[in-house]
């Protein structure tokens, strides 16, 4: 299925409007695309650059210092750096090198010494050689963990649920995942099978916020087709998870999206932050689904015939994307 570049772009949401504004535009949005922008959402620009170019000058250390923060060595925290095609979607490489990152919790910290999955500290490098970039992410996690909240306090008013739904349910104390992903601008190498920055594929918790730079590529699926997500400076890109889909019997969709291969001429970085339930938590549909929409989804796999906590579902998931990892520390 072709990119229509004639189809309407994605909606515009601006959090200084009225709480009711927002709510109706955030909630029509979550129908019709499952995919919305935010602007005026108060998170500091400097902050969003400054981590823009730390990012960029860990992508350009050499390979060899960029190895020292390997996956491999963060075991169950599931964090570090994975190279240009080292992640998969739908078993099919993507063409993107990344590092993983999360919340910062100690060794002592009772998740992270009884070993749960995905809680620990983040892999990076030595201060002397890229200072300031540790203290840079955390920042820019609580700013983006912040305007999460808000996002998810309009998406509630949006289903007519107090403000406070999400939150004292799932997010009081949050799976926050944050993600660095370059790709570059030059060709996939002979012998890679890799057609696109980021396969098909949906998220996996409640809300992403993604910052995109100015080069482009990220494409969302609708029912009359592809559609591009073009870069709108200074503001973040809202997506909903399976598991809001799954809250929501499917009236907030999690929609299949994709990244072309970057041709620009220019590396493209994006910064998507995931805010997922509580690890341990059950995720509870508002509503009964409708229907089995098993046939509808890019994986064949209804959200809404799952049984288990929020840990079983994200863990049956991550193990696809890094398999050799996972059969290794999980």
């Amino acid at each position: 299925m072709s990119v229509n570049d004639e189809l309407s772009e994605l909606p515009i949401v601006d959090l200084a409007s009225p709480v009711d504004v927002v709510a109706r535009n955030m909630g029509a949005a979550c129908v019709d695309h499952g995919f919305f922008y935010v602007v005026h959402h108060g998170v500091d620009e400097a902050l969003v650059q400054r981590l823009d170019g730390l990012a960029r000058r860990f992508f350009a250390l050499p390979e060899a210092s960029k190895r020292e923060c390997a996956m491999a060595l963060g075991g169950r925290a599931w964090r570090g750096w994975f190279p240009l095609g080292g992640e998969l979607t739908s078993n099919r490489p993507d063409w993107k090198e990344g590092l993983y990152l999360g919340t910062e919790l100690p060794d002592d910290h009772p998740r992270v010494a009884s070993g749960t999955p995905l809680h620990g500290r983040n892999i990076l490098p030595d201060e002397a050689i890229l200072p300031g970039f540790r203290a840079a992410i955390a920042a820019y996690m609580d700013a983006v963990g912040a305007l999460g909240k808000r996002v998810l306090e309009g998406l509630a008013a949006s289903l007519g649920l107090e403000a406070s739904y999400f939150d004292a349910r799932y997010t009081a104390d949050p799976l926050l995942l944050f993600r660095l992903f370059l790709y570059p601008s030059r060709p996939v190498p002979q012998g890679l099978d890799a057609s696109h920055g980021v396969g098909e594929h949906t998220d996996y918790g409640l809300l992403t916020l993604l910052r995109q730079d100015d080069v482009g590529g990220l494409e969302v699926r609708t029912d009359r087709g592809w559609i591009q997500a073009r870069p709108v400076p200074g503001s973040f890109i809202c997506n909903i998870g399976d598991m809001l889909d799954r809250a929501t019997g499917g009236r907030y969709r999690s929609t299949p999206h994709r990244v072309r291969l970057n041709t620009s001429g220019r590396d493209r970085l994006s910064m998507p932050l995931f805010i997922d339930p509580d690890f341990d938590s059950r995720v509870v549909p508002i509503r009964s689904p409708k229907e089995d929409d098993r046939d509808r989804r890019w994986d064949g796999a209804s959200v809404h015939l799952f049984e288990g906590t929020y840990g079983d579902y994200v863990m049956r998931k991550v193990g696809k994307v890094f398999p050799d990892l996972g059969r290794a520390v999980l």
